[in-house]
């Protein structure tokens, strides 16, 4: 079987990740494609970009003269591309040589899923929101504090653990699976649309797991870090949406309303810390 990969990178004012996130990448076992999609950055970006696509002809980028977002600049790279095997991987992640080779290697005979990896900061400390739950909104109301929490436990005693979600940080996939369940949901701006391809996934009968004993460096959040308003809006705005995909048309009125609420009053909630951090 054909195990090619291509990687496809998001990019907003990234240059000072996107750099070592390329020469990693470009120096990866199994990579046959790159291709990164800038959401109008305007800093440095662009220009790290135009660099290594004169080096190496397996990259190419699409500079959006704006922002669509996360999902739709996904799908952009996607669509100018051909392997059998999408990696779609952030722009401050930096791969192992042997990473994403070993993941497809052990995808191929699972057939249709969506996988992952440990991640881990710039000190080794590892990221509890790699391995997910499903948004459980009735929890939410009925308890704000752990009802919004997803994170799920490491399993030390297995090498693949099988979750509802992981992280979109960094995600594996054949390119049939993804074809079939449409992509990523463009509706999504930005946040909750890697919860959805999950799910959407798993609907489809396929797996989602990530690989416990691999792992890359996350530096996390360079982008975000400049825009946080920006972030939080569309965290929510997230949230809400996938609420509709998923759940609305199973609850009430008065549930539906309550949700709404919840998720704004969240909101608003995050505006002292944010002004502090500012």
């Amino acid at each position: 079987m054909n195990l090619a990969i291509v990687a496809v990178v998001v990019t907003y004012q990234s240059s000072s990740t996107i750099e070592d996130c390329l020469q990693r990448l470009r120096d990866a076992r199994g990579i046959a494609e790159i291709r990164v999609v800038d959401n109008g950055s305007v800093d440095d970006t662009v220009d790290i970009l135009q660099r290594h696509a004169s080096h190496d002809p397996r990259v190419r980028f699409i500079a959006n003269p704006d922002n669509p977002g996360f999902a739709a600049a996904n799908n952009q790279g996607v669509a100018d591309s051909s392997s059998p095997w999408l990696a779609f991987i952030n722009p401050d992640v930096m791969v192992e040589a042997d990473t994403l080779a070993v993941l497809c290697e052990r995808a191929q005979p699972l057939g249709d899923c969506l996988l992952g990896v440990e991640q881990v900061d710039e000190h080794g400390r590892a990221d509890d929101a790699v391995r997910r739950r499903d948004p459980d909104f009735l929890a939410m109301l009925r308890s704000p504090g752990s009802g919004s929490k997803l994170a799920l436990a490491r399993d030390p005693q297995v090498a693949m653990q099988y979750v509802p979600a992981i992280s979109g940080a960094v995600m594996l996939m054949p390119r049939a699976l993804f074809d079939r369940i449409g992509g990523w949901d463009a509706g999504y701006r930005l946040h909750a649309e890697d919860l959805d391809l999950c799910r959407r996934v798993r609907g489809a009968g396929g797996v989602v797991a990530i690989a416990n004993d691999l792992q890359v460096l996350h530096v996390r959040g360079v982008s975000s870090r400049s825009r946080p308003f920006f972030v939080e809006w569309h965290k929510h705005r997230g949230l809400w949406r996938y609420f509709q995909r998923f759940e609305a048309r199973q609850r009430s009125l008065p549930v539906r309303v309550a949700v709404w609420g919840a998720i704004w009053a969240h909101a608003l909630l995050q505006v002292p810390r944010l002004l502090r951090a500012a």
